[in-house]
């Protein structure tokens, strides 16, 4: 999905398909700008992608949990791309710091309460018969014809 399609959509609509508000999107896309012109000034190619749709597709792998294989064909670029563009993304929104999520220090600071729930969720073997010389035996003879 790039952006030229989704850029006309309602708000709602915006939000049910990128899974931020726009207002959100365009501050994203006011950071990376500035950003944008330091990762091209020391020279190569020019990205295939404008910055819109290196944001949406950053998006998009958050969000749907998809491949970076599958992300990649969905807007025509190699799979190395794909990853070197989501990586950048993320760290150039979480060093501005506006969208980064508060340390531990500072959920240790505050007075709320959190609940938390833990779950067991490890491996556990399966029981399966054990195999004897009595057991297999009876079972060849069965399947001879």
């Amino acid at each position: 999905m790039k952006y030229e399609n989704i850029q006309d959509y309602s708000d709602e609509q915006f939000r049910r398909v990128t899974g931020v508000k726009r207002t959100t999107f365009e501050k994203m896309l006011t950071i990376l700008r500035p950003a944008k012109h330091g990762l091209t000034s020391k020279g190569g190619p020019k990205p295939k992608l404008c910055l819109e749709d290196m944001l949406l597709a950053t998006l998009e792998y958050i969000r749907e949990y998809r491949t970076y294989a599958h992300v990649a064909a969905s807007y025509g670029v190699c799979e190395s791309s794909i990853y070197r563009i989501i990586k950048w993304v993320e760290n150039t929104l979480i060093k501005d710091g506006a969208f980064s999520l508060p340390g531990r220090k500072a959920l240790l600071k505050s007075d709320m309460d959190y609940e938390v729930v833990l779950i067991d969720a490890t491996e556990s073997p399966i029981e399966r018969p054990k195999k004897s010389k009595n057991t297999t035996t009876v079972a060849r003879k069965r399947n001879i014809p």
